[in-house]
């Protein structure tokens, strides 16, 4: 199995890769190191039987070369001085000839230039760097005769197709948790091009929800397997390893309203915060980390809203059920800036239902079906800070609902989690 991630805190790969283990299979995955933490493994035996693998995500020799170019340029004025003084000496001790040594000063001083304009003006370094670790997967991934390769998303789409039908016959499972011709980042059409022509390759592939699984029918003529991203069953409000109210030191009646994942564009975060001061009581909580939280953080001091604004680190997968519990509810309120938004299912969701709490969640068909159905929250205008505060004080106002649908989120979770689901994802292996 391939992965485009580190796997720290993958919560469906590593369902999936415990599933295969459990059904029989020997399952290597191939991730990628950081070399900025020490302490992650390159290779390990996983505590639930299957092997990690990471690969390197730093070329030491291209560092090194990158390094030396970078120092040039901050010292260009020097070497240029330098680069004088040499060409004078030179050509006062008659080594050179006066057209020969504007010709090299020239050509040295042109090629200095061009070689600190593609370092620290392009993208060529990044490019290099993944494709350093691209090669590195195709080498684990053809260094055995697996049976089965498995490519989540389409990053890792190419890898799995050279690994098991270059020279060989094997059987290829593309698990595209994502939508990914349209999705935040993803804005090139060459990844609608590369993803039709490497399906050409593919046995089976696997979407989140039937929403996208028709998305895709409708660009490429395949409908895919459907296997939801639901979370393990547990009991996370029998817990109290987490008492998030202590840890922030907070009145043990305070409502905490929570959000826990990604801080990233587009998942209506902003909004959120915007919201806040439109909310009758309660401290919004997020946990996790991204790209916009320095933003974000930004926004909460801008607004003076310290005090009622709190931000966690990203907490391990396994441990995040212990914080959820916590909450008085959660919001999974993703804007739609792109389909791969708008058809999301979201394992927040069914994480927050797992712990019995309640959601303020965005009008999107896969979310709003499950929260209507189940009555397990409110919908609401996710672009719209005053209709997420309304949902939030219609919960405040009436705790007897709130109740009601903390309850009806533990009777939902019997049939919305990973447990059923697995029987459907070791089924596509087995009719493979």
């Amino acid at each position: 199995m391939f992965v485009w991630n580190h796997f720290t805190n993958d919560a469906r790969v590593l369902r999936e890769c415990t599933a295969l283990t459990e059904a029989g299979y020997e399952v290597d995955l191939i991730a990628i190191h950081n070399w900025k933490n020490e302490e992650l493994p390159k290779k390990e035996k996983h505590k639930n039987g299957f092997n990690v693998i990471r690969v390197n995500n730093r070329w030491e020799r291209l560092n090194r070369v990158l390094n030396i170019v970078k120092k040039t340029k901050n010292k260009m004025f020097e070497l240029t001085v330098l680069t004088l003084l040499v060409w004078n000496t030179l050509l006062n001790m008659n080594l050179i000839t006066g057209w020969i040594s504007t010709v090299v000063l020239v050509g040295v001083m042109a090629l200095l230039a061009i070689i600190a304009t593609i370092v620290t003006k392009t993208k060529l370094p990044i490019l290099l760097t993944r494709s350093y670790i691209f090669f590195q997967m195709v080498h684990y991934g053809r260094k055995k005769r697996y049976d089965f390769y498995h490519s989540n998303d389409l990053n890792t789409l190419m890898q799995g197709a050279i690994s098991s039908k270059f020279l060989r016959r094997k059987k290829l499972i593309y698990d595209s948790h994502e939508v990914q011709t349209s999705r935040t980042g993803y804005n090139s059409r060459i990844y609608g091009i590369q993803e039709k022509f490497l399906l050409k390759f593919v046995d089976e592939m696997i979407a989140e929800n039937h929403t996208r699984a028709k998305y895709n029918e409708d660009l490429y003529g395949l409908y895919p397997n459907v296997v939801h991203n639901y979370p393990i069953p547990t009991l996370p409000e029998e817990s109290t390893v987490v008492d998030l109210h202590e840890l922030l030191m907070l009145p043990e009646d305070e409502p905490i309203l929570l959000y826990q994942g990604g801080i990233q564009t587009g998942r209506g975060l902003e909004k959120v915060v915007e919201a806040v001061p439109m909310m009758e009581a309660g401290t919004l909580v997020f946990i996790g980390d991204g790209k916009i939280k320095p933003e974000l953080i930004k926004k909460v001091e801008s607004m003076g809203l310290e005090h009622r604004v709190k931000f966690i680190p990203k907490v391990p997968v396994d441990d995040l059920l212990h914080y959820t519990k916590n909450a008085y509810l959660g919001f999974q309120v993703l804007n739609n800036v792109c389909f791969n938004h708008y058809s999301a299912s979201s394992n927040k969701l069914f994480e927050y239902m797992m712990s019995g709490v309640p959601v303020i969640a965005c009008s999107f068909p896969e979310i709003q079906k499950v929260v209507e159905t189940e009555k397990i929250g409110v919908c609401v205008d996710s672009h719209d800070p005053r209709s997420i505060a309304d949902g939030v004080n219609y919960l405040l106002k009436h705790p007897e609902k709130r109740a009601e649908m903390s309850s009806n989120c533990l009777n939902a979770r019997l049939k919305y989690n990973w447990k059923q689901e697995k029987e459907i994802f070791i089924q596509i292996y087995q009719s493979a």
